[in-house]
């Protein structure tokens, strides 16, 4: 008899830098249009409004990479305390921990026989690591990396940024609104498509929610911009 491997992927490996790499291409994408179409809107110079959009980009990358680090930091700390507390209740109180461990798997179907059955024989081969798992909810797929959330946002955020700002570059000083909007919804369409076929999401409900916002976005900053550029 020949014995067959199962193997499956799983998008919710994806979940740690899926989230930061679309959060960071987004926003670049966005804010740093919305800014270039704002400026643009005020009647800015050619050079005014380049110089606005290198800054929004390096700004930008900075404030997502040290937001995401802090943000992911927290929750890694919340993680490595509520395993310490777990790890020493099972020093303490292995019987109950037992007995906790057994209340989940019966919440969730087991039998009472089966379900202390499992819980001792999941102790006895990882304790801190059945409980981590089923009692806190943590577990190597969903756990917080810093580092990595931080690299990623700032990449992405750059890359996002990238893309209006070349298109402010390229355009003429009348046609820069058009360009960097007209560019600016294409790139998000494409993030929309790309993210949710990475997420296994509906395509259209994911691309219509990114382009949707973008727009708003944009549409805002260009009406504020055009009443302060009227009023100064």
């Amino acid at each position: 008899m020949s014995r067959h491997t199962h193997r499956e992927t799983h998008r919710t490996l994806r979940i740690g830098w899926l989230r930061a790499a679309v959060l960071g291409a987004n926003d670049g994408v966005v804010s740093t249009a919305s800014l270039l179409v704002g400026v643009a809107a005020a009647d800015a110079s050619h050079s005014s409004l380049l110089l606005a959009g290198v800054a929004a980009l390096v700004a930008g990358a900075m404030s997502m990479a040290a937001g995401e680090y802090v943000s992911v930091s927290s929750q890694s700390d919340t993680e490595k305390a509520d395993l310490a507390r777990e790890r020493a209740e099972l020093l303490a109180q292995p019987e109950h921990e037992h007995r906790e461990l057994a209340g989940i798997y019966v919440e969730r179907g087991l039998d009472p026989e089966l379900a202390n059955e499992v819980a001792r024989q999941l102790m006895a081969h990882d304790d801190l690591g059945a409980h981590a798992r089923d009692e806190l909810g943590i577990n190597e797929m969903t756990s917080a990396n810093p580092v990595q959330a931080a690299f990623t946002s700032a990449l992405t955020f750059s890359a996002g940024a990238a893309l209006p700002l070349l298109a402010a570059l390229a355009s003429p000083a009348t046609l820069v609104v058009p360009m960097v909007a007209g560019t600016a919804l294409i790139v998000l369409t494409a993030l929309g498509v790309i993210s949710a076929r990475a997420g296994g999401a509906p395509v259209f409900k994911a691309t219509l929610r990114v382009v949707f916002w973008g727009a708003l976005a944009m549409v805002i900053t260009a009406s504020i911009g055009k009443l302060v550029g009227a009023v100064v």
